[in-house]
């Protein structure tokens, strides 16, 4: 909700700025058509309204501030010693400082629009992209994953292996067309919570397209990934989840994976290729080693 902050503050400044412009002016051309004239202080007035949106715009927050409380003092004392005591002379000892908060608002609401999405850029460089409501990683985060991993594995290899795991719906167009789009979001939701049943909490899940899903085990034996795998596609068929008729979905899972090698490393950096080789690992529910 934070992030919505700045953009609220420019959008009321820029509305405040607008409707005291627009209460200058009216009460400019109210103060021309009673005089019949256009003279120096009406002039003045224009200039000086000017003048606020610059100071407010340009000089820092503290000088802006000193600027409006000598104004004030010196436009009051003028008032009641010099000036005709007037409607516009009254108001127009506020709207001039009007003009420079208004603008310091709008200013250090840019400002502060701009750094946070600095920030968001940064953090989208240097954050992998988690779902918020699936808690699944994409395809970005798969990639920092396996590399940090294999890094791991290959530089410990004979204390550190990690192993990884795909699970594909079949007849992917069939199921969307079955449970809909928004049936689509909730069936995602519903697997990735069956995924996370079944695996442990230092344990990785992606997703990526084409409805497949992706866990990376760390200081996972090759001997314990068959039941790892069975059970978390079993696991995924058996959900319970109503198609837009009502009727109780029928998922196929297909299942494949593989264990790090270290002989084969330099392999392991390219992510399409890793992720080609489970796809081929689930035609027949392999699992192997990189091939």
């Amino acid at each position: 909700m934070t992030n919505g902050i700045p953009i609220r503050r420019t959008m009321t400044g820029y509305t405040l700025l607008v409707a005291v412009a627009i209460l200058e002016q009216l009460i400019l051309f109210w103060n021309v058509a009673m005089q019949q004239r256009f003279g120096v202080a009406e002039l003045l007035v224009m200039l000086g309204s000017l003048l606020g949106l610059l100071v407010g715009f340009w000089l820092p927050r503290g000088i802006s501030v000193v600027m409006i409380f000598v104004f004030l003092v010196t436009y009051f004392v003028w008032m009641v010693t010099i000036a005709p005591l007037n409607p516009v002379v009254f108001f127009n000892m506020f709207l001039i400082p009007a003009n420079i908060l208004i603008a310091m608002i709008v200013k250090y609401s840019l400002i502060d629009t701009r750094r946070l999405k600095e920030r968001l850029e940064a953090l989208h460089e240097i954050t992998p992209q988690v779902d918020i409501d699936t808690t699944l990683g994409n395809r970005s985060a798969l990639g920092e994953a396996l590399i940090k991993h294999s890094n791991l594995a290959r530089r410990y290899s004979d204390q550190y292996s990690f192993c990884m795991a795909m699970f594909k719906i079949e007849f992917l167009p069939l199921v969307q067309e079955s449970v809909g789009s928004a049936g689509y979001a909730r069936l995602l939701l519903e697997l990735s919570d069956t995924i996370q049943k079944q695996i442990r909490f230092e344990d990785y899940k992606f997703s990526i397209d084409n409805g497949r899903f992706i866990i990376l085990c760390p200081m996972t034996n090759k001997e314990y990934l068959p039941p790892l795998t069975h059970r978390i596609r079993d696991a995924m068929m058996n959900v319970q989840f109503p198609d837009l008729k009502g009727q109780e979905l029928q998922l196929v899972i297909r299942s494949g994976a593989l264990v790090f090698n270290p002989e084969q490393f330099e392999k392991y950096e390219s992510l399409d290729a890793v992720i080609a080789t489970l796809e081929r690992n689930t035609e027949t529910d392999l699992i192997g080693e990189y091939i």
